[in-house]
């Protein structure tokens, strides 16, 4: 398959300011991301998208990466994704090439690897699915059939009653995307969206599906930087 990857970076982040280019461990966050899908052995090509002069310049000099300047209305906060995915389709086809898949790789989401982008490829080969995505189980204690909502003070179920199923081994596994890894087909694209109706997942380890969108996303990712000699809990995706 021909598989285009996307790093998006821009510039207008409001819960962490210039949150792509903050420095974790020994490099800035886009630099994770970048070196994730460069990696990655099933990537055909590798696309920074972005509106900061920064993030263009590390792209830059990035053997293997393509920097992108994003153009100003599809980087707002209201921006869609698919636009800016749009956008990097029509730069690669522009030399004369045709993708048949897109693999978004968030900077967002630090400790991915190659491999997770590789998995989510080799999924999407064998299921014929239209878009995978990366997951993460979520804990117990935050798990849908536990989830209520106030009524004059009292709660009450969200989805369904708990009916007594209060520990984990009571529960089946729940699943929420970890923000890491979207690889979908050119055709699902095509059609407007990014998440096609035949999506599947891929398991990544609860360590590694740190989404950093405020302060303390930050320091938790800056506390799991100081423990990925821990190779347990940095393990590929399975």
């Amino acid at each position: 398959m021909n598989i285009v990857g996307i790093v998006p970076a821009r510039a207008g982040s409001k819960g962490l300011v210039r949150k792509n280019v903050r420095v974790l461990g020994d490099k800035p966050l886009v630099q994770w991301a970048m070196d994730a899908a460069l990696t990655a052995r099933t990537l055909s090509a590798l696309y920074v998208s972005s509106d900061d002069p920064d993030v263009l310049d590390l792209a830059r000099a990035r053997a293997g990466a393509i920097a992108l300047e994003r153009p100003a209305d599809l980087a707002a906060d209201d921006s869609p994704a698919i636009d800016y995915v749009r956008h990097v389709l029509a730069a690669y086809e522009a030399s004369g090439q045709r993708a048949d898949a897109v693999c978004i790789v968030q900077p967002t989401s630090p400790f991915t690897l190659g491999d997770d982008v590789d998995a989510c490829v080799e999924v999407l080969e064998q299921t014929g699915a239209d878009t995978v995505v990366t997951v993460v189980e979520m804990p117990h204690d935050v798990h849908p059939v536990k989830a209520k909502r106030l009524v004059g003070g009292r709660l009450e179920p969200y989805l369904e009653e708990e009916r007594g199923r209060m520990s984990k081994a009571d529960l089946p596994p729940a699943y929420v995307r970890n923000c890491s890894v979207y690889l979908t087909r050119r055709e699902v694209v095509e059609s407007g969206v990014i998440i096609g109706q035949d999506c599947r997942g891929v398991v990544m380890p609860r360590a590694r599906s740190v989404d950093i969108n405020d302060a303390f996303d930050f320091r938790f990712a800056q506390f799991l930087w100081a423990e990925r000699n821990a190779t347990e809990t940095f393990q590929p995706a399975r």
